[in-house]
């Protein structure tokens, strides 16, 4: 019979979706210093690069939409100006950062939805 040895790695720690952006955005701040940032805040490289990956596509964004949903505020319609284009059956879209889309109501959900991911990313 031979003896083992087992060794506790530690647990697996979690970090919240505010904390992963901002050791994203401390990355970011650094140029060619990824490594430094990983190992300051005990991450691996990869899990770091993976963070910034999810962070550009917009899947780590804290006010994410959950289930494909985003808050809607309706408000009073203005009227358009006098020359203008009609707006019959258009929306306007206004993201979390203030971004604005307007769009038709023939919009396709998912290519909004990759439209609003893509803005909310963009400084």
């Amino acid at each position: 019979m031979e003896r083992l040895e087992i060794i506790d790695s530690g647990r697996r720690r979690r970090f919240s979706k505010e904390m992963k952006l901002q050791i994203v955005a401390e990355s970011y701040s650094e140029p060619g210093l990824c490594a430094t940032t990983a190992r300051r805040h005990g991450i691996s490289r990869s899990q770091l690069y993976e963070w910034r990956r999810l962070a550009r596509a917009g899947q780590l964004d804290v006010a994410s939409p959950v289930g494909g949903f985003v808050p809607a505020l309706l408000v009073p319609g203005v009227e358009p100006a006098a020359g203008s284009l009609p707006t019959a059956g258009r929306m306007e879209v206004v993201s979390a950062n203030g971004r604005r889309v307007i769009v038709d109501r023939d919009v396709e959900v998912e290519a909004l939805l990759r439209i609003l991911r893509g803005l909310e990313t963009v400084r």
